[in-house]
């Protein structure tokens, strides 16, 4: 049987993620990394679609691989309304409203790519899976404490979702069999609570919740920050960079490299070494809070992300959840193998794609 060949598309920041898969094999994979320069001849993100665009289109027919032989496309999700977990095909309300997103992110252009790459061969279509906005939120998650102020769903969905499939594969289980609470540390930590294959509750990474990050401010103490808003000391851009960008272990040490401040830590500097056992210590707090959402009943703990690479922050964890669950290290993430992933489910007829209206 041949296997059938899978674009995948990642915009990122500052880079285009592309690559093509065979079924399960990657036969072309890089990474385009665009200069400062480059993309502020774009003054919006929006501006920067036919630029990615074209790289994407050049970059593989270079490489020898005709658009004409692609059976499918799978794009990075962006900041769509809040949505159920799985594929979604690429249509005109999807398209809508990423182009009229009220946050602006280089992720809303994966459909936007994938979507005008596919109208040149008949029958090719695109989709994106998992993006940050899935919500299946329980309804009691859902109180913040005040009537005009709701708790949201943005977490690293595409990544825990492959994560908590494979490690349930590896259990000779089915993810919706199972209760997990999955970690994701990178520039922004994410946890959250799987029942039966559902996120009943995950803290909000992207701008309020739970740990801080390299970069991220993570829950801070309300009156403080109130007072500091009205202040007149900052703008509310300047706010809003020192809850994401410059928060966290950035604010504290004046890096986001989570690994040198590791380094430093390990070499002895006192104040590097509090510094990422608070971080720790913040991951560890959050995972006792989704235990009680589980209600204790944990098939798992799982450890994943680029920080998950380092032993020695995972050390720090463990030493206060093991007691909780079984705790598994998935290092790293491959949202280019997750987002293939789901393509190859959706080919073999494993899994249906969903309506975005």
């Amino acid at each position: 049987m041949i296997s059938k060949k899978i674009l995948v598309i990642n915009p990122g920041s500052t880079s285009t993620k592309i690559a093509v898969y065979e079924g399960e094999n990657t036969v072309f994979l890089k990474n385009l990394h665009h200069e400062n320069k480059e993309l502020e001849k774009h003054t919006s993100i929006d501006e920067q679609f036919k630029f990615r665009k074209d790289l994407i289109v050049n970059e593989i027919t270079d490489a020898g691989i005709a658009v004409d032989s692609l059976d499918l496309i799978v794009a990075r999700g962006g900041l769509l309304k809040p949505i159920e977990s799985g594929i979604y095909e690429v249509n005109d309300k999807m398209i809508s409203d990423l182009i009229n997103a009220e946050r602006q992110h280089a992720s809303n252009l994966g459909a936007l790519i994938a979507h005008e790459i596919s109208k040149t061969k008949i029958g090719l279509k695109s989709y994106i899976a998992d993006p940050v906005v899935v919500d299946e939120l329980d309804d009691i998650a859902r109180y913040s404490g005040h009537p005009k102020f709701s708790r949201i769903s943005i977490f690293h969905a595409l990544n825990q979702k492959a994560v908590a499939r494979s490690y349930a594969q590896s259990l000779g289980k089915s993810y919706e069999d199972l209760n997990l609470i999955i970690v994701h540390m990178g520039g922004g930590i994410t946890v959250g609570a799987h029942k039966e294959g559902r996120v009943i509750d995950v803290n909000q990474g992207l701008d309020g919740e739970g740990p801080f990050s390299p970069e991220r401010s993570g829950t801070l103490p309300m009156g403080d920050v109130i007072k500091a808003a009205f202040s007149g000391d900052y703008t509310q851009a300047e706010m809003q960079k020192m809850v994401v960008g410059n928060g966290g272990m950035s604010a504290y040490a004046g890096t986001n490299d989570a690994y040198k401040l590791e380094l430093e830590a390990v070499a002895g500097d006192k104040d590097a070494d509090k510094l990422y056992k608070a971080m720790a210590y913040q991951v560890a707090k959050e995972v006792g809070a989704m235990s009680t959402v589980l209600k204790g009943n944990i098939d798992g703990i799982i450890l994943t992300g680029g920080l998950a690479k380092s032993d020695y922050l995972n050390r720090f964890i463990k030493e206060r959840i093991s007691f909780l669950a079984n705790v598994t290290v998935f290092p790293g993430e491959d949202e280019m193998r997750s987002l293939a992933m789901n393509g190859n489910l959706l080919l073999k007829g494993e899994i249906s794609n969903k309506i975005y209206n």
